[in-house]
Order: C-alpha cells, then structure tokens, then sequence
C-alpha cells in the first residue's frame, strides 16, 4: 500500500502508528478530517489477519465518522483506532494505558470512546492517562451507555421516513422487522413496543432474543427476517445486510435502523431506489449515539441529549429533501449533504490542531 496515495485519495490528514512492545500495543488512529472541529470515533480492538487490513478498516471508518459528524451538524471532524489483537486474550491495563499516552501526543486532535472489543473497564484504563475520551462513566462526569440515544436516535430517523412514505409518523399502525437484538436493537425493540409498535425479532443470541420477545416483540429466524411483509425492516447488528441476495427478498417499503454500513456497496442503495423501498442512510439514523457523547464537551445531561438527538428527525428530513431536488439516491445525498456542510464551513476555519478540551463535571478520582 502506497501511503500518501491512500491518503490523497481518501482524503485523510494524518495516520498515526503507535507501538509499544513491552506491553504488545499495535495500534492505527485515522484522523480523516477536522475542518468542523477536532477528530471523535471509537477505538475498536480486533485480531486483524494482517496490518493492511487494520489500516484500512481505520481509514474506512474514521473516513465514515467525518460524514456522520457532518450530516449530524456537529462541530467534530472524523477519527477512528484500531487495535490489533484479540479482545478475549490480549487485553491489559498496560497496553490501554500505553495507547491513551498516544491518544494524549495528539493534543486533542483526536478524541476515542468505545466500539466493538472494547467495555467501559478498559475506556477506564485509557481515561488514566488523556483527558480526551468521551462515553466514560457517570462518575466521572461521562454520559455512560450511549445505546438508549442511539435508539432513540434511530426511531427520530424512522418517523422521518414513515412521513416522507405514508404521510405520518404513527409507531403504533406500522410493522418493524428488528435485525439484531444487541444493546442498541434491544433499546430499540423496547421503545418500538412501547409506542405500540408490531415487532418482529432476529438474532443469533438466545438470551437477548428472549428479552425481546419478553417486551413483546415476535422473533423469527435470522434468514425469515428478510421476507417478512412489513412496513420498516432496521438493521441493527451487521453491516453489508443490503446486498444482491437479500434485496429481492425485501417486502418492505422502508429500510432504516441503527446498524453500521448498511449497503454493501452503493450499486445496493442504487436497486433500493428502483425498487421504491425508501433508504434513511445509515450513519444519519445512527448518530443518537454520537450526538449524546459530544454534549459532554459542555457538560452531560439526559435531557440535553434527548433535546439533541430528536434533531435526527429533521437531519434525515432534509437528506430526502436533497435526494428530490437533485434526483438522486438518498445514500449520495447523505454524503452530498455531509461535504457541503464541510465545504461551507471550511471556507471560514482551518484544520483543528488540537488544543485542551475542557469537560464539565469531569472527576478522574
């Protein structure tokens, strides 16, 4: 791989390689783009079968959090790590508080929070040593669990598509087919039925699948899940779960829900669009849980995030708005939508070079 062409071509400003090997830290931070403000995305831990692959799921996804930031009309620019090991094996206080040392050089040009392989105990280690990190725990000024906002973020993005395709926002007459039944799905499922929503469920693990049929939701196979006649089907585990097998199998006229990459590639957002099945992009339905991390820069509250998350609503509102004024998919109006923001804005500010954040409520101790 030809660094500085992968950079120009993916539009990065830095990489950042950490290694430390009295503790076995091999690390990638991908700083995409701060012209909104300083980097945020999480740190994700996984046994990458070689350091190509690490490098360019870092530039995948910090390139993906800087059009997330941008269509959620924060004041954050894109970064994502990736530690290479095993999360069921390598992990250590060492190594997490070695990387949060990196993390700190950066001098708040990039700020991490959790993602997949990674808890709130080793978000603790790394918390040690930088002040920038979000998602940390209550006690210590940190909004905790971002999944219910993540959720609640979702279900804003779904009105907004039950709208724009029957003229209403009413949960209650309309039929949802839940894939996935993690943390985020279950929240999901849960604020679903409440509203009074008919809720199908799928997933692979038992014990979070019969939460969700406690809360009333139906479950079916993870394959039946495609076929089923409803009116919204939400990803909310794995990504590429559009693509030319499951497509012709959807029944549904909406596709919105909190799972990450949703298409597996952009000709999957093209065939939805021929096939009248309205898409609510991904990372615009999915920013709850974003949107609730980034308020603890002025200080975190529940309403605050609540008040902030319901904007979800008009953000995907105005992504079909684009899509009908430019003729185009709603997938590249997402993403038209995100670089007009940075376009716009980028004329009035330079990069963020990093300076020291300040965070209300903060006690390490």
């Amino acid at each position: 791989m030809e660094l500085f062409d992968t950079c120009k071509e993916s539009g990065h400003e830095q990489i950042v390689f950490c290694n430390n090997n009295d503790v076995g830290l091999r690390a990638i931070i991908g700083i995409h783009n701060t012209v909104l403000g300083p980097a945020l995305g999480g740190t994700r831990m996984w046994p990458y079968e070689n350091e190509e692959e690490a490098l360019r799921d870092a530039l995948r996804l910090s390139r993906g959090m800087t059009y997330k930031a941008a269509v959620a009309g924060l004041n954050l620019g894109g970064g994502k790590a990736v530690i290479i090991g095993d999360p069921r094996k390598d992990k250590s206080e060492a190594l997490f508080r070695a990387f949060g040392r990196f993390i700190d050089t950066l001098n708040g040009r990039y700020i991490t929070a959790e993602d997949v392989g990674i808890d709130v105990n080793d978000m603790e280690f790394i918390f040690q040593e930088t002040e920038n990190v979000v998602g940390v725990h209550q006690a210590h000024g940190g909004s905790g669990d971002p999944s219910p906002y993540t959720a609640f973020g979702s279900i804003q993005g779904m009105k907004a598509a039950l709208q724009k395709v029957f003229g209403d926002e009413d949960l209650a007459h309309r039929s949802f087919a839940v894939q996935g039944t993690g943390h985020v799905g279950l929240h999901l499922v849960k604020q679903l039925r409440e509203a009074g929503a008919k809720v199908f469920v799928c997933d692979i693990m038992e014990d979070s699948l019969a939460e969700a049929v406690e809360l009333g939701a139906e479950a079916v196979g993870t394959d039946e899940i495609y076929d089923l006649d409803v009116d919204v089907f939400a990803p909310s585990a794995l990504g590429a779960v559009i693509n030319e097998e499951t497509l012709p199998r959807l029944k549904c006229k909406i596709v919105a829900g909190p799972a990450n990459n949703q298409l597996a590639n952009d000709e999957a957002g093209n065939e939805l669009e021929r096939r009248d099945i309205l898409y609510a992009p991904d990372y615009a339905v999915n920013a709850g849980g974003l949107m609730n991390v980034s308020i603890e820069f002025e200080g975190w509250n529940h309403e605050r995030a609540l008040r902030m998350t319901r904007a979800i609503y008009y953000n995907v509102s105005r992504i079909f708005k684009i899509a009908d004024r430019d003729g185009i998919p709603t997938w590249q109006a997402a993403d038209r939508m995100a670089e007009e923001r940075i376009a716009t804005l980028g004329k009035l500010k330079l990069p963020f070079m990093g300076k020291p954040h300040r965070f209300p409520g903060r006690n390490k101790h």
